[in-house]
């Protein structure tokens, strides 16, 4: 043990403290607010919106004017709340540190604040300090500290005075103490060689603010959206103004339908759907114990590819516990080791004051009914060795006259005349299945000698049983789990093999990695995103706050983990529980299904409006609906309908699909045919309804026709667009009560707009009698019995299809006889 240190007198301290500055995690700049808030509006769906709002203002629409402006206000206001929190996880980092610290100045033990400690300074250290600062230790007391939170290792460190390799990794550190990390047993003396930035915590800090926070998938592609949406709309307005000034209207006249036509291209509605879609995918994950921060990363998590998971506390328990036993009494062989801890036990069974190591031992031995207190009140303590690091055991020498010992392995076969049948191999069998080993042996008197091993303990933090599902659950959604933890190899290879991250004939080197610190982890983050994945990654650690922060989903526990964690992640597992995820990923994936259903459903009917008004106005034709009457149809249609569809439950088979390509556009060449021909069927609907009315001389009738038949048929198609797929009646009448309460009060409002007088005048239509009523009716059942029907033809070329390939993969056999093919 080396010598004790002498500290510094208070004038050299107060000079190193103006010299190098105060032991602080040094703050992120803070991001200028007005900046942040400019970010939420820089997308081009929001200047389509902007426009929108203007164009109602000018066609003195007033309420649609303002229900768009709140819609953009709402949309910036969330952005602006979401980024602004992101900035909240350096300053976790501060509260990480200790508040102060006890030091040797002027020859004497002093407290003083935390922020005040410089190098030279000598910390004494006791169980459950919190260290200062980085320092090299100068003696020990069997000292040991947690680092788990800064390294990932599950073990308590044993700490001890000499100089370890320069560049060996943090967790190798056995000379060092740092700052940020726990006392867990013993006390000792250690010099300051770092404070602040320049710890090892300080280090975490500045990878944490070069992590990079990029847009979300979604928000991508709806920005990619957004932008094709904004010049269709300019491409609309040119085109209608030529048309109009080509047949003879008036400037006036011409302006009105162009912008008119524009504001009805523009999805109004998308932008609440999607939040609203989020916010409720956010309910259904609180109860599943899944709280989520960004309210985008709820859809992100849907488009996983890959999840970088730590280890301890994560996929394990984050507690030690005895796993295997070997020997011939298993019970003796747990009462051995339990006469020789010095750890106290909760009352609970779990958890308590100690080594964790031995807190584990006594649990094992209080499921087999033996309690330490019972061991010392009828066989006391007549002497004690306690376990050091070059002993590397333990003994106590109780009233019976019994040398009761454990240590490890190696220091104890050398003492042992009996009991070492098979043992070597049996210690190498455990520990290559990343157990720790500990050897349990008796003797007589108070030497260590001629002693009889009793047995081995194999020792680890077990893996918990619904993380194993959850793993084998991803796998089976097409999503890869990669292990990085700052455990041992062994251990870590050990717990993936076990869980089924790595399967047997798999080579575990891309899926595990071990000894990992938090530079580690962050590359290895950036390696899978610039391999075109989308990551999430999960952790409860200091060490993980970077990588937490630069992964897509940044997922944190919130029973184990530090505030640094949960401040830097997108989500907190309430539970701890990673089993949790996998559900977060079954709505995810159902939110995208719901807002690309949503967005096909919406432009489709848009589409439909933008032909019959393109067509009339080449074919030379009266315009077919007033600028009112599109924007009605719009707010009637693509409002309520549209955001009921938003709401629907995930699809049985979310889970059996394998991800969503990163690069994959959210409307892809299914969903633009599905939009071309509905539009198509629904504006020949239109057109149809328009000329035959038309026909008989009344243009009022003929637009109050055209008018009410739209919204029907959208109506009506909105039930249709819940599954590509399935019928109506095969996805669930009733799973989504909220659409049929829309689709039957909005049909109704529609009927309605015809009885009210000032209604009418308002929308410039006329009362439709029963017959125009049930024609109206009708035809808006066209469109959604169409597309209904198209699904069927489409399930039926794909059955023939499947039996026409089964049937040619099948082998040519043969036939016997005089009929055998020549």
């Amino acid at each position: 043990m080396s010598a004790m240190g002498p500290g510094l007198d208070g004038e050299t301290a107060r000079a190193r403290l103006a010299a190098v500055g105060p032991n602080e995690i040094a703050r992120e700049p803070a991001t200028p607010r007005v900046k942040i808030l400019a970010r939420q509006l820089a997308s081009p769906l929001v200047w389509l919106l902007g426009g929108a709002c203007v164009v109602s203002a000018v066609l003195r629409e007033i309420a649609d004017a303002v229900a768009i402006g709140v819609i953009v206000v709402i949309n910036a206001v969330v952005g602006f709340v979401q980024e602004s929190r992101a900035e909240r996880a350096v300053l976790a980092l501060r509260a990480v540190t200790a508040p102060r610290a006890r030091v040797r100045r002027d020859g004497h033990a002093s407290v003083v604040p935390a922020a005040e400690v410089v190098p030279g300074d000598v910390l004494l250290l006791e169980a459950g300090d919190v260290v200062a600062a980085d320092a090299q230790v100068l003696q020990a007391h069997v000292l040991r500290a947690n680092e788990a939170p800064l390294t990932g290792e599950s073990a308590p460190v044993e700490k001890r005075p000499g100089s370890s390799a320069p560049d060996a990794a943090v967790a190798d550190r056995f000379d060092r103490v740092f700052m940020g990390t726990a006392v867990s047993g013993g006390a000792g003396e250690a010099e300051v060689v770092a404070t602040g930035m320049a710890t090892e915590l300080g280090k975490i800090a500045r990878l944490l603010q070069t992590a990079q926070v990029e847009p979300t998938p979604l928000q991508r592609k709806l920005g990619r959206l957004g932008r094709v949406l904004l010049t269709a709309c300019l491409a609309i307005v040119a085109v209608t103004a030529v048309l109009g000034v080509l047949h003879g209207r008036g400037l006036f006249d011409t302006f009105m339908v162009a912008v008119s036509l524009a504001v009805a291209a523009v999805p109004e509605g998308l932008p609440v759907i999607v939040t609203v879609a989020l916010a409720v995918g956010v309910q259904r994950m609180a109860a599943r114990n899944v709280l989520v921060r960004k309210l985008a990363a709820v859809e992100t998590l849907g488009s996983t590819t890959v999840i970088c998971t730590d280890k301890t506390g994560t996929l394990t328990t984050g507690t030690m516990a005895v796993r295997e036993i070997w020997g011939p009494d298993h019970d003796r062989v747990v009462a051995i080791a339990a006469a020789c801890c010095d750890a106290e036990l909760a009352p609970s069974g779990r958890g308590g004051t100690g080594d964790p190591t031995e807190l584990a031992i006594l649990a094992a031995a209080l499921d087999r009914g033996v309690l330490r207190e019972e061991i010392e009140a009828r066989n006391p303590r007549r002497a004690v060795e306690p376990f050091d690091s070059e002993r590397r055991r333990m003994s106590v020498l109780r009233a019976d006259d019994v040398l009761y010992v454990k240590g490890a392995f190696e220091s104890l076969e050398p003492l042992a005349t009996s009991g070492l049948a098979d043992a070597a191999e049996a210690q190498r069998k455990m520990a290559d299945r990343g157990l720790r080993v500990l050897a349990v042996a008796t003797g007589h008197g108070p030497g260590e000698r001629d002693l009889r091993l009793a047995g081995l303990l194999g020792i680890a933090d077990p893996p918990r049983t619904e993380a194993m599902e959850a793993v084998g659950a991803a796998r089976t959604a097409g999503i890869r789990t990669i292990m990085i933890t700052g455990d041992n190899p062994a251990t870590a290879r050990a717990i993936a093999r076990e869980m089924g991250i790595v399967l047997p004939r798999e080579d575990p080197a891309e899926a595990v990695h071990a000894r990992a610190t938090p530079e580690d982890k962050l590359r290895l983050v950036r390696a899978w995103k610039s391999r075109g994945a989308v990551v999430a990654m999960t952790g409860d650690g200091v060490n993980d706050a970077p990588a937490l922060r630069e992964a897509h989903v940044g997922i944190a526990m919130g029973r184990t983990g530090t505030e640094v964690a949960r401040e830097a992640g997108d989500m907190v597992l309430a539970d701890d529980n990673f089993a949790s995820i996998v559900a977060a990923i079954r709505e995810g994936r159902g939110i995208f299904d719901n807002i690309r259903k949503t967005l096909v459903y919406l432009l489709a009917g848009n589409t439909g409006e933008l032909l019959i008004m393109l067509v009339a106005a080449a074919a030379g034709l009266p315009i077919p609906l007033l600028p009112l009457q599109l924007l009605w149809i719009n707010l009637a249609t693509d409002g309520l309908p549209a955001l009921a569809l938003g709401l629907d439950p995930p699809a049985s088979d979310v889970m059996q699909r394998p991800p969503r390509s990163p690069g994959e556009a959210i409307l892809g060449r299914p969903e633009w045919t599905e939009i071309a021909f509905t539009g198509l069927l629904q504006a020949a609907v239109g057109l149809g309804v328009f000329s035959w009315t038309l026909g008989r001389g009344d243009l009022t009738l003929a637009r109050s026709m055209t008018f009410t038949t739209l919204v029907f048929g959208e109506l009506f198609r909105a039930l249709a667009s819940r599954s590509p797929s399935r019928l109506f009646f095969e996805v669930g009448v009733f799973t989504n009560a909220r659409l049929i309460a829309v689709v039957v009060g909005s049909s109704l409002i529609q009927l309605g707009l015809h009885r009210v007088p000032g209604l009418e005048r308002v929308f410039r239509i006329t009362e439709l009698d029963g017959p125009h009523t049930a024609a109206a009716l009708l035809l808006g059942l066209v469109p959604v019995t169409a597309i209904e029907l198209a699904k069927l033809i489409r399930r039926a070329r794909a059955a023939v299809t499947e039996t026409a390939r089964r049937w040619l993969r099948r082998p040519h056999q043969g036939v016997s006889g005089d009929r055998r093919c020549s």
